[in-house]
């Protein structure tokens, strides 16, 4: 049987918007409010190059990157063509108005994902 941990009220997410669900291991997960007050659930990075998708246009039931504009579909994850590439979902329950994550997700689902690190990758020595 499904433990559900419960997240937030349904209205503290803005409406065509997201809010971050913090974990002990592995990234975020971006609740989504889409059209018709739909949630989603996806680990809170692109498979483009690792953007927020917190951070991006939530539009009907995707949601665009705000770093190079991937169109990620709520639904699934997946980009939409031509991009390739996924992004993990996680399981959502609403109930009475109360957004919940299936526990066991949250606390093991794509935990080894990582988030790019910006500037360099390296630093070189003069000989």
């Amino acid at each position: 049987m499904t433990e559900w941990k419960r997240i937030c009220r349904l209205d503290e997410i803005p409406a065509l918007g997201a809010r971050r669900v913090a974990r002990s291991r592995g990234l975020d997960v971006a609740i989504f409010r889409g059209a018709n007050d739909r949630i989603f659930a996806l680990l809170d990075r692109c498979p483009h190059k690792g953007g927020p998708l917190s951070q991006g246009i939530v539009f009907g039931e995707s949601v665009a990157c705000p770093l190079h504009n991937w169109t990620i579909a709520l639904t699934d994850g997946n980009a939409q063509a031509p991009d390739e590439g996924h992004t993990p979902v996680f399981a959502v329950l609403v109930k009475d108005g109360e957004v919940y994550l299936d526990a066991a997700e949250l606390a093991s689902h794509a935990t080894e994902w990582t988030r790019p690190v910006a500037g360099p990758a390296c630093r070189l020595v003069a000989a």
